[in-house]
């Protein structure tokens, strides 16, 4: 299967029909590409952290240091989790569930894919789920 040449310019747009595949290749390269910088960030970050191996003198200088660490180690555990949802969504996409709710089957939208390209739901049923949440929690 050859996949479809999405136009430099190409935006999906709510009046095609929703996830034909120039759409699902324009979705399916949003997410290679994300996936591709997370990754190099990661290992950006992890150079880093070796070449930056030395003890600061100053105590304050080293609390300093060390925050920024955990901090960073912080933010790539975050990354790391976006990765397992990049590649889920990147599954969804080989699978033709990609762009609809898990909970409904409706579309989920095509801006809230354009802001969030790993989401699951649509707005509507997001909402629902995280006030379930909110009382759960609550109660």
């Amino acid at each position: 299967m050859s996949l479809p040449l999405v136009p430099p310019d190409y935006r999906p747009l709510d009046d095609e029909p929703f996830m034909n595949p120039t759409m699902l290749e324009y979705f399916r390269l949003k997410l290679l590409a994300w996936r591709a910088d997370l990754l190099r960030e990661s290992t950006e970050t992890l150079q880093n952290m070796q070449d930056g191996g030395f003890q600061e003198a100053d105590i304050a200088d080293r609390a300093s240091a060390e925050t920024d660490r955990s901090l960073e180690l912080r933010t790539r555990d975050r990354e790391r989790k976006l990765l397992t949802k990049i590649d889920e969504a990147l599954g969804r996409v080989e699978d033709g569930t990609y762009g609809f709710c898990e909970i409904t089957g409706d579309p989920i939208g095509i801006r809230r894919l354009e802001a969030r390209p790993i989401a699951t739901m649509t707005l509507e049923a997001q909402e629902r789920h995280e006030r379930m949440e909110r009382t759960q929690r609550d109660s």
